[in-house]
């Protein structure tokens, strides 16, 4: 199938699935004449890939991990890998972290709010 067939049965535009081929996450075959083939079980693939990110994981852990997810019934999840929690644990504390910068700044604009009245 063609990048476009690919997009409308994933919901990935066109652009996102370029993207995720220049990172390495997709490497669809090349017709003679330059167009992108894709197989599919690129389509799984690509929903792996989009739970991944939505998930906060940065392109280069997400390339790590694809081989360790699998497809269940409510979607797209990770089996035992090494190194996949500690990936995870790394991530969320990253996640934390920028949390509590953004509650000191949300905090700190509310004082300044509240002194101009």
């Amino acid at each position: 199938m063609l990048i476009g067939e690919l997009a409308t049965r994933t919901g990935t535009s066109p652009r996102l699935l370029r993207h995720y081929e220049s990172t390495g996450l997709l490497t669809p075959h090349r017709r003679p004449n330059g167009y992108r083939e894709y197989a599919e079980a690129d389509i799984p693939r690509v929903l792996r890939i989009r739970t991944l990110l939505a998930a906060g994981l940065p392109t280069r852990v997400v390339a790590s991990l694809l081989p360790c997810t699998t497809d269940t019934e409510t979607g797209p999840a990770l089996s035992p890998c090494p190194g996949v929690p500690e990936a995870l644990r790394r991530r969320l504390a990253e996640l934390d972290e920028r949390a509590r910068r953004l509650e000191a700044e949300r905090t700190e604009l509310r004082r300044l709010l509240g002194e101009l009245g």
